[in-house]
C-alpha cells in the first residue's frame, strides 16, 4: 500500500496581515487549501478511526484507557478546562447588573464644649443596583476573549490526549519489538548451545580440530552476553509505559504478541483530504488563541474612552428602630470615569496588545505550515517503512535458507564451519531486522494517525 501527498498551495489565508485599529481586525478564518492529492472521496480516513478502533490490540486498549484515566498531566488539563469554562460565565457575566446589599447600624455621641450631650443614632438597609453600559465593545471584547481562552484549553488537553496515546502506543510497540528481539536471541542461543556440544563432542573425539569448538564456544557467549541488555531495555520500557499510565514501576505490563501492522495496516486508506488538518488540536487550538489576542486589542481599545455606570439605589434609613420602615428613601446615580492625562499608558497598552496580536497571527500560520510539513513527512516516512518491510522480508527468507542450506552442507562435509557460524549471524541479524522494521513500521504509522490528529470526534458545529 503506498501513500502519497501533493501540496499544490500551501497558503494561509486569515484576512490580514497587521492589525493597525480594533476595526481593522477581523476574525481569523483557518484556510488550508484543498489540494491534498489522492483519493479525497474516501468515505473514511485514518483519523476518522476512534482510538479504540485504530489499536484492534486489547492490551494495548487497556493501556491506553488506564493512561487517559489516571496521566496526572492530562487530568490537569482536563482541570484547565474548567478552570477556563468557569472564567468564561465571569465574562459572560459582566453583562448584567449587579445589586449590592448594605445593612449597618451606629451610635455616635456628641459631647461640644459649651452644648448639651446629643445621642446621634442612625440605622439603614440599603440596596443598590449597578450596570455598566457598554459603549465602547469593552465588555463583548472581554467575552469573545473569554470564550476563545476556554476553546484554547480544550484543544490543549485534546492535543495532550493524542500525544499520550501516542506515546503510549509507540512505547508499546517497542516493548512487543523487544520482546520479540529477546525471543529471537533466546532461540539462537539454544541453536547454538546445541551446535557447542555437537563441536565439543566433534573436538574431543578428534573429529574436528580445536578451533571449530572454539568458534562454536564464542558464538555462543556472544549471544547469551546479548541477553541481559535486552531485558534490562524491557524492563526501561515497561517503566516508561507504567509512568506514562500514571503508576509505580510495575513488574508486569500486559501485552499481546503482534504489531499494529499485522491488524489494521489494510484499514488505512490512501485519500488524504486536507480538510483533515482542520481537525487537529494544536491548529484550532492556535487559532482560539489567535482570536483571544485580538479580544485583547478590543478591550485595550475600549479602555481608552471613558466608563459610564448607572446606579439606583434604595432602602431605608432613620435614627430611630420602631419607625424604621416609614422612611424610605431612594436616588439614582450616573457617573462617567475617564483619564484625562496618563502619559501615554493606555495607547501604550493598546499598542502593546497590537504587537501580541502579530505574534499569535505569526503562530497560526507557523502551525499550520508545521502541520502540513509533519503529515507530509509522516507520510513519506510510512512509505519508505513499508519498502524497507518488503526488502527485509526478503533478506529473512534468504537468511533462512541460506543458514539450512550451510548446515546441511557443513554435514556433508562440503564447507567449514566457520560458513556455517556466517550463515547464523546472517539469520540471526535477519530476524531482529525484521521485528525492528515491523517495529518502525508500527511507530509510522501511529505518528501518521497523530499528524492527522486522529483519536477525537470532530464537532459537528465548529
Amino acid at each position: 500500500m503506498n501513500f502519497r501527498i501533493y501540496i499544490a498551495a500551501a497558503v494561509v489565508a486569515i484576512g490580514i496581515t497587521s492589525c493597525s485599529g480594533v476595526r481593522n481586525c477581523v476574525d481569523p478564518q483557518l484556510d488550508i487549501p484543498t489540494a491534498l492529492a489522492g483519493n479525497s472521496t474516501d468515505s473514511i480516513t485514518a483519523a476518522d478511526i476512534a482510538w479504540m478502533d485504530f489499536f484492534q490490540d486489547p492490551q494495548l486498549v487497556e493501556i491506553i484507557r488506564q493512561t487517559l484515566e489516571h496521566n496526572r498531566d492530562f487530568l490537569a488539563a482536563g482541570a484547565r478546562v474548567e478552570e477556563m469554562r468557569e472564567l468564561y460565565g465571569v465574562s459572560k457575566a459582566n453583562f448584567y447588573p449587579t445589586l449590592d446589599f448594605n445593612m449597618y447600624g451606629n451610635h455616635e455621641t456628641n459631647d461640644y464644649h459649651g452644648k448639651p450631650h446629643v445621642d446621634d443614632p442612625e440605622y439603614g438597609l440599603k440596596g443598590t443596583l449597578a450596570w455598566e453600559a457598554d459603549l465602547w465593545g469593552g465588555l463583548k471584547w472581554a467575552r469573545r476573549k473569554g470564550g476563545a481562552d476556554f476553546r484554547a484549553s480544550v484543544e490543549q488537553e485534546r492535543a495532550m490526549r493524542i500525544t499520550l496515546i501516542a506515546e503510549v502506543a509507540s512505547a508499546y510497540f517497542r516493548l512487543l519489538a523487544l520482546d520479540n528481539e529477546l525471543q529471537i536471541a533466546r532461540r539462537t542461543l539454544f541453536t547454538r548451545e546445541e551446535n557447542l556440544k555437537k563441536a565439543k563432542l566433534r573436538f574431543e573425539g578428534g573429529m574436528t580440530p580445536e578451533t571449530v569448538y572454539r568458534q562454536a564456544e564464542v558464538e555462543y557467549a556472544t549471544t547469551a552476553a546479548l541477553i541481559p541488555g535486552i531485558e534490562g531495555r524491557i524492563d526501561i520500557q515497561k517503566n516508561a509505559i507504567s509512568l506514562l499510565m500514571g503508576r509505580f514501576p510495575e513488574e508486569n505490563i500486559a501485552r499481546g504478541t503482534i504489531l499494529l501492522r499485522d491488524s489494521i495496516r489494510q484499514t488505512l486508506p490512501v485519500g488524504l483530504p486536507s480538510q483533515l488538518l482542520e481537525r487537529r488540536p494544536d491548529i484550532r487550538g492556535a487559532e482560539a488563541k489567535l482570536q483571544a489576542a485580538l479580544a485583547d486589542v478590543g478591550v485595550a481599545y475600549a479602555n481608552r474612552f471613558p466608563s459610564i455606570r448607572i446606579g439606583l439605589t434604595g432602602g431605608w434609613e432613620n435614627d430611630d428602630l420602631k419607625s424604621f420602615f416609614q422612611s424610605p428613601f431612594t436616588y439614582v446615580v450616573g457617573s462617567i470615569t475617564g483619564t484625562i492625562f496618563d502619559f501615554g499608558r493606555k495607547k501604550r497598552k493598546y499598542k502593546a496588545k497590537i504587537a501580541a496580536y502579530d505574534q499569535a497571527r505569526l503562530a497560526y500560520e507557523q502551525t499550520v505550515l508545521t502541520a502540513f510539513h509533519e503529515v507530509d513527512d509522516a507520510v513519506t516516512s510510512l512509505n519508505k517503512v513499508n519498502l524497507t518491510c518488503d526488502k527485509r522480508r526478503e533478506l529473512l527468507e534468504a537468511a533462512q535458507a541460506y543458514a539450512r542450506l550451510a548446515y546441511r552442507q557443513y554435514n556433508a562435509g562440503a564447507i567449514n564451519y566457520i560458513d556455517v557460524l556466517d550463515a547464523q549471524r546472517r539469520f540471526y541479524d535477519a530476524q531482529v531486522g525484521m521485528s525492528n522494521a515491523l517495529r518502525d513500521q508500527s511507530l509510522a504509522i501511529v505518528n501518521l494517525y497523530k499528524a492527522l490528529g486522529g483519536g477525537w470526534s470532530l464537532p459537528k458545529n465548529k
